[in-house]
């Protein structure tokens, strides 16, 4: 039976109950119980959340944390140039310790609008976008597959499926997600 880690901000809490679900007898699926934050948090924690595990394949994502940005703040939370390094050396630091079939996940969009109106700070479109080239590049150059989220929402109508406060997912939006990450990581 397979070993699966997720490893994500809460959009990855969101969707893992419906993986598991999906996977019932199939894969045993395993995550923090905690919210994986910026990709610095999860560099941080990669020996007590990934490494310590036996996994089969490992889906992973940051990125949500790591762009937000105050209403008056010109930089992101972490930088782009920052970020790009720390994806580097999650996957770098993965694979040196673990032979699992590593896949990152594209962050999902957001409605910034929404988010600007409910939340105490900013995420921007563009920033989902650029961030997510950044760890594109780092994916391809460390030979890392790509789960696409980002174009799995587009798909699915972002709106349709995003809470009011346009980054979470509503239960059949996180359902969704849930149904696409759980056939991705049983493709052999």
């Amino acid at each position: 039976m397979k070993e699966i880690i997720l490893i994500g901000d809460s959009i990855r809490m969101g969707y893992k109950p419906y993986v598991e679900e999906e996977l019932a007898g199939k894969a045993n699926v395993w995550a923090p119980e905690k919210n994986g934050g910026t990709s610095e948090n999860v560099l941080n924690h990669l020996d007590e959340w990934v490494l310590s595990h036996q996994a089969t394949v490992i889906h992973l994502n940051a990125g949500l944390h790591d762009l937000k940005k105050g209403f008056e703040e010109v930089e992101n939370n972490i930088s782009i140039v920052q970020y790009g390094e720390n994806v580097r050396g999650i996957l770098k630091g993965i694979r040196e310790g673990s032979s699992a079939r590593l896949i990152w996940a594209l962050t999902t969009p957001v409605n910034e609008n929404w988010h600007h109106e409910r939340k105490g700070f900013d995420r921007h479109e563009a920033d989902v976008t650029a961030y997510n080239d950044a760890a594109r590049q780092a994916a391809e150059e460390c030979g890392v597959e790509i789960h696409d989220l980002y174009q799995v929402v587009m798909d699915a109508g972002r709106d349709e499926i995003l809470t009011p406060d346009g980054v979470h997912f509503t239960p059949a939006g996180s359902a969704l997600l849930g149904k696409k990450v759980a056939e991705f990581v049983m493709r052999d």
